[in-house]
C-alpha cells in the first residue's frame, strides 16, 4: 500500500505529462503481481470495490478525535480523504501495514459494515500517506490527473509495446491482468482479443484551426458533419450486441431500441443520436442527455426520444476486419453494409466540396442546423486507433460566450487544494437576482489562480462546509458550446461544455448577462 501511495502523491504533484508517464511506467514495471495489476485497475477506473460513502467516513473519523475539531480541520482543508489521513491519531501498537493486493481482496464481497470496519483497522496501521491513498482508492476519486487513455499509455511505453495493442485486448480482461502482464513480460502469449461483441480502440480526430487550412489539399480530404451526440461503436458479433462509448463504456441498458436495430455481423462507428419529435432530423443534444444514464428507460421515454445512429465507418464487415484499409474503400463497404440495414442505423452522408471556401460557408450554418461543426477525413488513410496526426481532423463551430457573476467557490482537488479554484457562475435574473447557469474550473493561470483565491477569501459571504458564496463583484467571461433547458438550475438553463475565456476584473457585476440572454441562445427545442 506504502509503495501505491509514494505513486499516488507523486502523481497529485506532477503536473508533466511526460513526468506522470515515467512515474506510472516506473511502478507497473517493477511492482509485482498482483499489486501492479490493481493499481492499473485504480488509474483506469476498473477497479470495482464496495465504496464507503463520504458520510461513513466523516462518522468513522467523529468516533476517533473530537467531532467539532473534525470538522473545523474539514472546512479548512476541503478534502475529506486528506483530512482524516493527517487527523487521525496515531494507534498505540501498530501492525504491518496492509499491501494493496491485501486490501483489495479482504474487500471483495465484503458488506458496508464489514468495509467500515476493515478501514479502522487499516488506518490504524497505516501512516498518513498510506491513510490518504487508502481512503482515495475507498471512495473511487483518485483525481491524481491521469485518465485511462494516459495509464495505458504508461503502460505500453514501459513494456515497449504499441498502446493501440494494449487497447485491442482491454476488454477482453479483468482486474488484476495477469494475462496481459505476463504477455507483456514475454511469459506468456498475448491474450485474444476474441471473435465476440467487444470493443475496439477509436479513431479520434484533432482539432482544426484555419492556418492549417493552407497546409492542406482538399483533394486529399472528405467532409462530414459533425453530429452533436455521443460518439458509440456498435458491436454485432458471434450472437453478441453492444452499444459502446468512444470510451468503451457499454450503454447497452440504456439504450436497448438501439441495440434491437443491430442486426448484421460485424463493428460500426457513428454518433448516437435521437430523433426530433417531428421528424425532420436530430434532436438538440438535451433529448439525448435524457437518455443518458438511464440504466432502465420506460416505454414512454424510449418512445419519445428515440435513439438512432448517424453511422461514419465499418470497422468489420463480418469477420473481415477493413481497419487498414483507406476510408474511400471502407466507405464503399460501409454504403454496401447499410442497404439493408435498420432505419436506425442511417449512413452520414458526405459533404461535397471542391474548396476549403465551401466549407468555410457550411461551418458558418453549422449553428443554425443544430450541428457542432464539420470533419475532415483523408481519402486514403486507415482507421487508427487513438488520435494520430494528420488523417482527421475536426472543424467546430466557434462557441458562444457571454459574461456571468461569480456565485460561488470551492477549493479544488491536489495541487489546487488549497486554493479556491472551482466556480459556479450566475447570470441576472429579471427581479435582479443571480441565478447559476453553470461550473467552471480551466481557463486561468496559476497566476491567475492565486488572485483569484484571494478574491474570494476577501469577499466570501457564507460557507457551506469547504464551499464560499462570493459577494458579487468577480464576472468571467465564459466560453460555452451551447445552452439549454435545464430542471436543476435554479434559472432553468444550463450551459454545455463552459470554460473560462478571460476574467473580466474590469467589468461592474450588474453589467453582466441576463438568464433572458442565456434562453435566447438555446437553440430549437
Amino acid at each position: 500500500m506504502q509503495a501505491f501511495a509514494a505513486l499516488l502523491d507523486g502523481l497529485a504533484f506532477t503536473p508533466a505529462r511526460n513526468a506522470k508517464l515515467r512515474l506510472i511506467g516506473d511502478y507497473l514495471a517493477t511492482t509485482p503481481d498482483p499489486a501492479r495489476g490493481y493499481a492499473l485497475a485504480a488509474l483506469t477506473g476498473e477497479l470495482d470495490l464496495p465504496g464507503l460513502k463520504p458520510a461513513a467516513i466523516r462518522a468513522l473519523a467523529s468516533e476517533r478525535v473530537d467531532p467539532t475539531l473534525f470538522l473545523m480541520s474539514y472546512d479548512y482543508v476541503g478534502d475529506l480523504a486528506e483530512t482524516v489521513a493527517l487527523i487521525w491519531p496515531l494507534a498505540e501498537a501498530r501492525r504491518p501495514p496492509p499491501s494493496l493486493a491485501e486490501v483489495v481482496e479482504a474487500l471483495e464481497g465484503a458488506s458496508r459494515a464489514e468495509a467500515t470496519a476493515l478501514l479502522a483497522a487499516w488506518l490504524d496501521d497505516l501512516d498518513a500517506d498510506g491513510r490518504w491513498a487508502l481512503l482515495k482508492l475507498l471512495t473511487g476519486g483518485l483525481r491524481v490527473g491521469v485518465s485511462a487513455r494516459l495509464a495505458k499509455t504508461a503502460l505500453a511505453a514501459a513494456f515497449g509495446q504499441p498502446v493501440a495493442e494494449i487497447e485491442e485486448i482491454w476488454h477482453g480482461l479483468t482486474p488484476p491482468y495477469a494475462p496481459l502482464f505476463a504477455w507483456l513480460t514475454g511469459a506468456g502469449p498475448r491474450p485474444d482479443a476474441g471473435a465476440g461483441a467487444g470493443f475496439r480502440p477509436v479513431m479520434l480526430a484533432n482539432p482544426l484551426d484555419e492556418a492549417q487550412l493552407a497546409t492542406l489539399d482538399p483533394a486529399d480530404f472528405r467532409a462530414e458533419w459533425k453530429w452533436d451526440g455521443v460518439r458509440v461503436q456498435a458491436v454485432s458479433r458471434g450472437g453478441e450486441r453492444r452499444l459502446y462509448t468512444r470510451t468503451g463504456d457499454d450503454i447497452s441498458q440504456s439504450f436497448p431500441d438501439v441495440v434491437a436495430a443491430l442486426d448484421f455481423e460485424g463493428v460500426i462507428d457513428g454518433e448516437l443520436l435521437v430523433a426530433a419529435a417531428d421528424g425532420t432530423g436530430p434532436a438538440p443534444f438535451a433529448a439525448l442527455q435524457q437518455r443518458l444514464g438511464r440504466k432502465r428507460p420506460s416505454v414512454k421515454l424510449i418512445a419519445a426520444a428515440p435513439g438512432f445512429i448517424q453511422v461514419y465507418d465499418l470497422l468489420f464487415d463480418g469477420a473481415a476486419d477493413l481497419r487498414g484499409e483507406p476510408f474511400d474503400r471502407r466507405r464503399q463497404a460501409l454504403e454496401r453494409f447499410l442497404r439493408a440495414a435498420s432505419p436506425k442505423l442511417a449512413l452520414s452522408p458526405l459533404t461535397p466540396f471542391a474548396r476549403w471556401d465551401d466549407l468555410r460557408a457550411l461551418r458558418a450554418g453549422a449553428r443554425a442546423a443544430g450541428i457542432e461543426g464539420l470533419i475532415l477525413k483523408r481519402r486514403d488513410a486507415p482507421y487508427l486507433a487513438g488520435r494520430p496526426q494528420g488523417p482527421w481532423f475536426k472543424w467546430k463551430r466557434d462557441p458562444l460566450t457571454l459574461d456571468f457573476v461569480v456565485m460561488y467557490a470551492q477549493r479544488g482537488h491536489g495541487r489546487r487544494s488549497s486554493f479556491y479554484s472551482d466556480f459556479t457562475f450566475g447570470a441576472w435574473t429579471a427581479e435582479g437576482t443571480l441565478a447559476p447557469v453553470g461550473k467552471a474550473y480551466s481557463g486561468y493561470t496559476d497566476t491567475e489562480l492565486v488572485e483569484l483565491d484571494k478574491f474570494v477569501r476577501a469577499h466570501a459571504t457564507e460557507r457551506f462546509g469547504p464551499v464560499r458564496a462570493v459577494a458579487p463583484g468577480l464576472v468571467f467571461e465564459v466560453a460555452f458550446d451551447a445552452a439549454q433547458r435545464s430542471s436543476r438550475h435554479k434559472s432553468g438553463v444550463a450551459l454545455r461544455f463552459p470554460r473560462i475565456k478571460r476574467i473580466r476584473w474590469d467589468k461592474p457585476a450588474g453589467e453582466a448577462d441576463t438568464v433572458a440572454a442565456v434562453l435566447a441562445l438555446i437553440e430549437t427545442e
